[in-house]
């Protein structure tokens, strides 16, 4: 298990973070048409089919998704400046970083935005022209499926514009914020203070007991059989290793002994960096809070087997974290049902 390489962390474009307070740094790209745009409409980015074309959940495949041939995967469908032409004030422009050839931004489109009106008082919405016969896709859904630059260009703009959609005032006054430094930063009229995005870290955790069986839950808002390892948020003023053993002896009841880090990525639903980590338990005892976690089982590496085979159990998504720690444990790729 290559933990360099989880399907959202394999970002290759520079941020760039020096050029977010260049002047008129989107206008200056918007006239360069080497500049791609990512779009992202409703929380999906646009993206154009390879291959197959998805359901729910991603098809089942021996090789992890992101190694898989050209023909099997998902591309994001990035525009030029001339495709977008003029937009309503309420889309919201974001700088991704650049690369060797190309810089890249972010166009989202404001869901609910009244229309233009003409001259005549008819609706021109140039929004639909960008829209038009345009595929949009579920970053849990396709992440995995994406190459590394179009993973890392969609989840830096899927969080970004989480982060914008909720945090529109200022947290001190009230005062509705402007929109600085590319995107990156909201700046408030009334008191001049600054906000950046936030990032919220989270735990997720392999638990493993002494007979080397993995812990898996069902979560109370999950779909039927749904079953993945435990996660959960730090705390403030706490340890990411506190904050496994907190989590599993809240949730299950289970007691955690050594716990080690094995790695992280982003998830921006809205604004998660999962921290993943292997937990060797020393109780075996499952007492559900019934909250949160629904039904929690052992299972051996055949009892898993057999059950995703079945449909007894649905594995995470490829594109989380929690697969990849779920196969590491394992020792290979397990069947989607």
């Amino acid at each position: 298990m290559d933990w360099t390489d989880l399907p959202l962390a394999r970002a290759t474009v520079d941020r760039a973070a020096e050029r977010r307070s260049q002047p008129d740094l989107v206008a200056t790209l918007l006239a360069d048409a080497a500049t791609r745009i990512v779009l992202v409409h409703g929380g999906l980015v646009a993206t154009t089919s390879q291959g197959p074309a998805l359901t729910d959940d991603l098809p089942a495949h021996d090789l992890p998704a992101h190694d898989l041939p050209a023909h099997d995967r998902l591309a994001l469908d990035l525009l030029t400046p001339g495709d977008v032409g003029p937009l309503a004030p309420a889309d919201r422009w974001l700088f991704l970083g650049a690369d060797a050839a190309t810089s890249y931004l972010a166009l989202v489109l404001a869901a609910g935005a009244a229309p233009t009106l003409d001259v005549e008082g008819f609706p021109v919405d140039p929004r639909a022209d960008v829209l038009a016969h345009r595929e949009f896709s579920h970053l849990r859904q396709v992440g995995a499926l994406l190459g590394g630059r179009d993973a890392g260009l969609a989840t830096t703009a899927i969080a970004l514009a989480a982060w914008h959609e909720t945090h529109l005032r200022c947290p001190r006054c009230g005062t509705a914020t402007d929109v600085i430094q590319a995107g990156w930063v909201r700046r408030c009229p009334a008191d001049l203070s600054e906000h950046y995005p936030r990032t919220d870290p989270a735990v997720i955790m392999a638990v493993v007991d002494a007979d080397d069986r993995l812990l898996l839950g069902h979560s109370a808002q999950w779909p039927e059989h749904r079953m993945s390892t435990l996660a959960g948020f730090v705390e403030p003023g706490e340890a990411i290793e506190q904050s496994v053993r907190r989590e599993v002896a809240e949730e299950v009841g289970v007691t955690i002994g050594e716990v080690a880090y094995r790695g992280s990525q982003p998830w921006p639903f809205p604004a998660s960096l999962m921290l993943a980590f292997r937990a060797q338990a020393l109780t075996s005892t499952i007492t559900v809070d019934g909250v949160e976690i629904t039904d929690a089982r052992w299972f051996t590496r055949a009892e898993l087997a057999a059950a995703a085979a079945a449909g007894e159990v649905l594995l995470p998504m490829r594109a989380s974290i929690a697969r990849v720690l779920i196969e590491e444990w394992f020792g290979g790729a397990l069947p989607d049902a």
